[in-house]
């Protein structure tokens, strides 16, 4: 699932593709979960829009159509946002990848199934596709100073987490510290892999309770949070399974992860075995030696 580092990159690659661009036609699959806002309300509303910028909260990105309102993207589990002429085999169906050598790929065109969003621009330039196998990614459109629950109830962004924010918010709570960091209310942007990733180099056990986080823990975490994204950002990310940059690259942060996925495997730092467990529902890793 794309996490706050692939949806930072996604931004930073795509934005140049959309901010000054003004939008000529929109094609749309069927109504479906994927659209908040219905599909034909979607191509009517972007149809002329201007592209002012591309931000990112948390998650999700927001692209300003000045007084058209805010376009609103999520990609979900397997959303990917991409531009025209990007290849990559995580773009081909199983049978296609099966079939044709990554050096054989053609470009991709956008005209699939999966292609939900397609948006075409009036100088003639690439087109951006947004593309989901399993629907979960949405697409929404904020009228001029309309609220969106969704951002509001987002909490401070992990690039931003501090020490101080983070002892404060994790008094009194007795849920486990991996839960807690996966609670986007709490903190936005922290998916499973990076929850894993710093809390072994922050030298803390996933169960352990958030209550029980020192100052000097809660220094460590918070340290080790923003090192996490913002190394896996420079890395271009994590691509274990669906993840491509806009313009079809893998990223490069999965073969850095010293604890997420290794169960069994040997500690990178004291040769302890990886140890799994399920908190919160999610499979959780981490060494029983280094972290406490």
């Amino acid at each position: 699932m794309p996490e706050l580092p692939e949806v930072e990159i996604t931004r930073l690659q795509i934005e140049p593709y959309l901010a000054g661009r003004r939008i000529l036609r929109v094609a749309t699959t069927a109504p479906s979960y994927f659209f908040i806002t219905p599909p034909e309300e979607v191509r009517a509303l972007l149809k002329g829009a201007y592209i002012a910028s591309l931000e990112r909260k948390g998650k999700y990105l927001m692209a300003d159509l000045g007084d058209r309102g805010t376009l609103l993207l999520h990609l979900g589990m397997t959303g990917q946002l991409f531009t025209e002429g990007a290849t990559s085999v995580r773009l081909l169906s199983k049978t296609a990848q099966a079939a044709l050598s990554p050096e054989n790929q053609r470009r991709f065109s956008g005209n699939d199934g999966h292609t939900h969003l397609r948006i075409s621009f009036d100088d003639g330039g690439p087109r951006i596709f947004f593309r989901d196998v399993r629907k979960f990614g949405k697409v929404q459109l904020l009228r001029p100073g309309e609220s969106c629950k969704r951002l509001e109830s987002l909490g401070r962004d992990a690039l931003e987490l501090t020490e101080d924010y983070l002892h404060g918010i994790t008094r009194k709570r007795k849920a486990p510290i991996k839960s807690f960091l996966l609670n986007q209310r709490l903190i936005a942007g922290i998916g499973n892999i990076y929850a894993d990733e710093a809390l072994f180099l922050s030298g803390i056990r996933p169960t352990r309770r958030a209550f029980r986080l020192t100052h000097a823990d809660c220094r460590r975490l918070a340290k080790e949070v923003r090192a996490v994204m913002l190394r896996s950002i420079k890395a271009g990310g994590s691509s274990i399974r669906d993840y491509i940059s806009p313009e079809g690259q893998d990223g490069g942060y999965q073969d850095e992860r010293r604890v997420y996925a290794r169960t069994g495997e040997s500690c990178l730092d004291c040769k302890s075995s990886i140890k799994r467990v399920v908190v919160g529902q999610r499979s959780s890793h981490y060494c029983p030696k280094c972290q406490k």
